[in-house]
């Protein structure tokens, strides 16, 4: 029986194989950026609620370009959609250089990049992600969504201990060039597909901009597919209502005495556990009540952020290194959960949803699953602002099992959904 992580995907398809390294690449480099604009707003506010303010403003363009963008991916070659985002984040990369070399003091200088960045983010994720099946079979799609898993989560492992040491001895500027030149591979990965046109697309005739009731066809269909929509549901309980990554920097230097090295390594923290779990994730592929493994994924998540806020509330009586330890293996174990949740989402997304449909489902998926987590840090960065870190985290475990039994008790047919006779 395999054990350890499936490969197949990349030795089979040259295609896949470029776009994956792009996407390490452009992974690796967004966590550069993401750890420095946080750590740069903490720096001149001393405010959790200033960091989680990126997530709000990263909310609105993922939600109104997400949703629009997925309907432009069905009707244009998605090759070529995808590059057009890139390059929007190629020039965000360029003036987060820019704006630190010239030594910006300015918090809305900052919101405002993350909106260009959002912006590239919500054309690019839902084009790519809508290429994947058209350059694989579908039993190899699990491996490839457990590749494309490890991808981000060896980038935020590593993105965030790099980012901590490179802000702290060379430099806002030097950390956000990194993420810019990082780009250029995702670029050149992007620039190597061959054309993705839409199935059913007739040669020679020119595809027109999709209007806004293109965009509706997707909503309509979500709301007959229950499977594909308990696949958001429980995203949601996750990311929107227990999304840690906003009170890190607080957790880290306010609670437990450390620096931006150790917001890092809080970070890397969750990241080190989704790699474990990701190494050892050949199983995954042969899981057919791939719902019943959402669900169990998702509550284990829940419970683990609630005792990473326990560690906090107790890092007091145990001393800052033992409260450290126990986070960070608090944190590894959500990281290990929310990684195999959402391997099992993907798949049932891709698989479930006509090729027709898929860029307007999957740019509903990136408006849940990337502007979940924003307005998620925007939530829980409010909420420790009136509670303090170590409670706001153990409200939103408790909050996230809460919503999740809710979800399940529901729509009960989820637990049922069959990998192998796969229904929306």
């Amino acid at each position: 029986m395999r054990l350890l992580l499936d490969l197949t995907p990349l030795r089979e398809s040259v295609p896949y194989r470029h776009l994956w390294v792009g996407q390490l690449a452009s992974a690796l480099g967004a966590q550069l950026a993401t750890t420095a604009i946080a750590l740069q707003l903490f720096a001149l506010t001393g405010s959790s609620m200033s960091v989680g303010l990126v997530g709000l403003f990263a909310l609105v363009p993922i939600v109104v370009v997400g949703l629009y963008g997925g309907a432009v991916v069905d009707v244009f070659d998605r090759r070529k959609v995808a590059l057009a985002g890139g390059v929007l984040l190629w020039v965000t990369g360029g003036l987060n250089v820019a704006q630190a070399a010239l030594g910006n003091t300015e918090t809305w200088v900052l919101y405002g990049l993350v909106v260009l960045h959002s912006t590239g983010f919500a054309i690019v994720s839902p084009a790519r992600s809508a290429i994947y099946p058209r350059l694989l079979p579908p039993h190899q799609l699990p491996a490839a969504n457990a590749l494309n898993a490890i991808v981000m989560s060896g980038s935020m492992f590593v993105g965030p201990l790099l980012a901590g040491f490179m802000v702290e001895h060379v430099g806002y500027t030097m950390t956000y060039l990194g993420d810019a030149l990082l780009y250029t591979v995702a670029m050149w990965g992007m620039w190597t597909l061959p054309p993705v046109p839409p199935q059913g697309s007739v040669a020679g005739v020119r595809a027109r901009m999709p209007g806004l009731r293109s965009v509706a066809d997707g909503v309509r269909f979500l709301a007959t597919a229950p499977n594909i929509r308990m696949t958001f549901l429980t995203d949601f309980c996750a990311m929107v209502l227990a999304n840690p990554r906003a009170l890190l920097p607080a957790v880290a230097i306010v609670w437990l005495g450390g620096t931006e090295g150790t917001t890092g390594v809080l970070s890397a923290a969750i990241a080190a556990g989704a790699l474990l779990a990701l190494t050892f994730s050949g199983p995954v592929g042969r899981v057919r009540r791939q719902g019943v493994g959402t669900v169990a994924a998702v509550g284990s998540y829940g419970v683990a952020v609630a005792l990473a806020g326990a560690a906090v509330l107790l890092g007091g009586h145990l001393g800052a290194p033992w409260a450290l330890v126990l986070v960070c293996v608090a944190l590894a174990v959500s990281g290990s959960a929310d990684s195999i949740a959402m391997v099992f989402r993907t798949t049932i997304l891709q698989v479930a949803t006509p090729d027709h449909l898929r860029g307007r489902l999957q740019g509903i998926f990136i408006v849940v699953v990337a502007g979940g987590p924003r307005l998620g840090e925007f939530l829980l960065g409010s909420l420790a602002t009136v509670t303090g870190e170590g409670w706001a985290l153990v409200a939103a475990g408790v909050a996230c099992v809460l919503a999740l039994a809710a979800v399940v008790a529901l729509q009960r047919k989820f637990l049922d959904y069959d990998a192998e006779d796969p229904q929306p």
